[in-house]
Order: C-alpha cells, then structure tokens, then sequence
C-alpha cells in the first residue's frame, strides 16, 4: 500500500501555482474595480454640474450614481474579502443586491414622481417594476436574517461541541 507522501498531485498547474496566480488575479481586479470607481465618481461629479435643469432631474442622477458607487465599492470589498479571507461572503452579496434595487426603486418612484404625464402602459410597467423590486429587497433582506441565524445556531452548536 502506498504511503501519503509517495501519492503524486496528477494536476496540470502545482497547487502553488495555481494560489499565486488566483491572488494576482484577484489583485488585478481589485486594481481594477477601484479605477472603475474613481472614473464613476469623476463622471458624475461633472454630471451633476452639467445636468440642466439640477433640480430635479441632476438630483435624481446624482443619488443613482452615488448608489451606483457604493455598488462597485460593494463588490471591491468583496473581491478583497475573497483575496484575505479565501472565501466569498454571502452577506456582501446580499447587501449588494438590496442596494441595487433600492436604488432601482428610488430612481423609478423619482422618475414617477417627478416626470411628466405617463401614459397608462408606462405608469404601469413602473409599478410592476416597482413591487418586483419590493419584492426582491424583502427576499434579500430575509435571506440576510436566515444567514445570520444558521451562523449563529453552527457557532453555538460549535462551542457546545468543543
């Protein structure tokens, strides 16, 4: 029978390898993702001066692009999270997904709002959009809760175990 040490990894790429490209590719992306955002914040700082009229209209820009943001920084923490931590976070994906439709609802009900007159399609197509994204933000936010409890639960059941 042969001993552990006698096995040899059949892989194409040794293990090392493989974690030291997977970490400059997760480098890459970070790099990348923060450029994204410091173009998109560029872009809507002159958005904003040069929207016509401000209010309302360079307002409910102003408050997508800041969504938007905070969206690509969302998902920076992540790729980070992954790079430090080995794993992905579910809960920054959630998060992620309520802030994205959050911001879909906002601009949607501003645009509704603050719009000129809809026709009968059009008003309710925003109104399906908007109980969809409800919807979503509901489910994310329970799915949230479900995480938290069954990490709570696995930790304590853990200790007990210890």
């Amino acid at each position: 029978m042969a001993k552990k040490s006698e096995v040899k990894d059949k892989s194409l790429l040794p293990g090392r390898w493989a974690e030291i490209m997977e970490q400059l590719f997760h480098i890459v992306l970070g790099v990348f993702l923060f450029g994204i955002a410091i173009a998109a914040l560029i872009y809507s700082v002159i958005r904003v001066f040069t929207t016509s009229p401000f209010f309302p209209i360079g307002m409910i820009q102003a408050i997508n692009d800041i969504l938007f943001i905070i969206i690509i920084l969302e998902i920076l923490r992540t790729v980070i999270a992954r790079y430090t931590d080995g794993v992905f976070q579910l809960h920054n994906f959630l998060i992620i997904g309520i802030i994205a439709a959050v911001r879909h609802i906002l601009t949607v009900g501003a645009y509704m709002t603050l719009g000129d007159e809809k026709s009968e399609a059009a008003f309710n197509r925003a109104v399906i959009e908007l109980g969809i994204n409800s919807a979503i933000v509901v489910a994310l936010v329970f799915a949230i809760f479900l995480s938290k409890t069954v990490d709570s639960v696995t930790r304590k059941s853990g200790a007990a175990g210890d």
